[in-house]
């Protein structure tokens, strides 16, 4: 980065070369300079010299700051320092994410004098209506991804928190395609599925005749991973017994193959997810404390639908189009209505269950609130100001306990002896009951 403002046609000669596009301000947002690349991607083929930053970014008639936006460039004028934030920015495609580092220029003196501010949109994510991947504009998806956009270029293992169904997978592959790793393999494993015996020849592969079956030599995920990311999902799931085996790989970064005696060298990042809360479980002692802290470097939250309410609209609009390609659906506002006092327990693949059901009910390209027809409603509709209280359902007193304790334990904040006398159990009861949790 250039340090200097002395000459700033020097400046801007420089950043008109660079391929990401950057432009020049001074201490009251007025652009001095674009490069041409700002240009190509902003300037929707207006001139941008001698406009103000946020007006030609966001279209608004204050500063970022003063509009509820973070502002980095008033952030880097109070403390000199360089500032970094997501925003959606307008482009000549619509609004766009995009990560924004702006830099103070100083003069010989130490004055600040310019800002250089450079523009990353991000291709992984999109705010408007999008075919694949990732779709959000809501304050919470954009802390989310705020927050994806600082870890991928690293190394860092990724931990990805949050309720079932809210696109924990799609979050690692962004991850995974926005990391210098983007051109390797991204190989994704359930760790739900895995039982003890699969573990070790699914993740290291297994040589000729290890066991009975073994035909020929098979590469293992973690060997079909080198050079890219390992996606472990559901790794809340793991007994642990095959925690043990997870965290020896992860602590020597070494494996050999079930019936092998060479030590092959394993290379991958490793991104893992679950909608459990792992540091309860670390509590409990059914999660082990040196996996957590080896998986946990970086966590990030997915959030729930119920948290981002104002990207419904956005991810019908999108669902429909993935769900249906050929049609072109539609929802009634009555019917948009309807989905916006549903739960989503399930979250965003609940809703596109939900979505997927009514373009098959539906026979025109409008969907109507009653073609919302819940699973475990049958025929009916859903209706979200139905009077009738919802119906118990019947279920062992066992299912009910095991619930209870899982409750238990997440909200519990003392050690287990206290977590004891508070649920009125020995201790040794209590250990015995939590080996059910596991």
């Amino acid at each position: 980065m250039v340090h200097s403002a002395r000459n700033l046609p020097e400046l801007v000669s420089f950043l008109d070369g660079l391929a990401e596009p950057r432009i020049v301000m001074d201490r009251n947002y007025r652009i001095v300079a674009a490069n041409a690349a700002y240009s190509r991607e902003f300037g929707g083929g207006r001139p941008v010299v001698g406009r103000l930053c946020y007006e030609v970014s966001h279209h608004f008639t204050v500063p970022c700051d003063q509009a509820g936006e973070s502002c980095p460039l008033q952030g880097s004028r109070a403390d000199g320092q360089s500032r970094r934030v997501l925003h959606l920015h307008h482009t000549p495609r619509g609004e766009e994410h995009v990560d924004v580092e702006t830099t103070p220029v100083r003069d010989e003196s130490g004055h600040i004098g310019y800002f250089v501010e450079t523009m990353r949109v991000v291709r992984h994510a999109s705010g408007r209506p999008a075919a694949q991947g990732l779709v959000g504009r809501s304050p919470a998806f954009t802390r989310m991804l705020a927050l994806v956009m600082r870890v991928a270029p690293s190394e860092a293992a990724v931990m990805l928190l949050g309720e079932t169904g809210t696109g924990k997978e799609l979050v690692a592959r962004v991850i995974h395609e926005a990391s210098p790793r983007a051109e390797g393999p991204f190989v994704a494993v359930d760790c739900s599925g895995l039982t003890e015996t699969l573990f070790e020849s699914e993740l290291f592969g297994y040589e000729k005749g290890a066991f009975t079956g073994a035909t020929h030599r098979k590469e293992g995920l973690v060997e079909a991973a080198s050079g890219g990311t390992l996606f472990l999902d559901e790794i809340g799931e793991l007994p642990p017994s095959l925690q043990v085996k997870l965290l020896r790989l992860l602590e020597t970064g070494t494996y050999r193959r079930v019936g092998g005696v060479e030590t092959l060298r394993a290379d991958f990042r490793l991104v893992s997810a679950t909608h459990r809360n792992l540091a309860a479980m670390v509590k409990a002692e059914t999660f082990r404390r040196d996996l957590y802290f080896r998986i946990n470097t970086f966590p990030v939250r997915t959030p729930s639908l119920r948290e981002r309410p104002e990207d419904l609209p956005l991810l019908v609009e999108s669902l429909l189009a993935r769900v249906a390609p050929q049609r072109h659906l539609r929802l009634t506002p009555a019917a948009l209505d309807a989905l916006a006092a549903m739960p989503f327990q399930g979250n965003i693949r609940e809703l596109r269950n939900l979505l997927e059901r009514a373009g098959l009910l539906a026979d025109g390209d409008e969907i109507e609130p009653r073609h919302l027809v819940d699973v475990d409603d049958g025929p009916e509709p859903f209706r979200p100001d139905a009077a009738t209280p919802p119906q118990r359902q019947w279920r062992t007193l066992d299912e009910n306990e095991h619930d209870y304790l899982a409750w238990a334990v997440a909200n519990h904040q003392g050690d287990r002896p206290s977590l004891a006398r508070r649920l009125g159990l020995s201790e040794r009861t209590l250990f015995r009951k939590l080996q059910g949790l596991r």
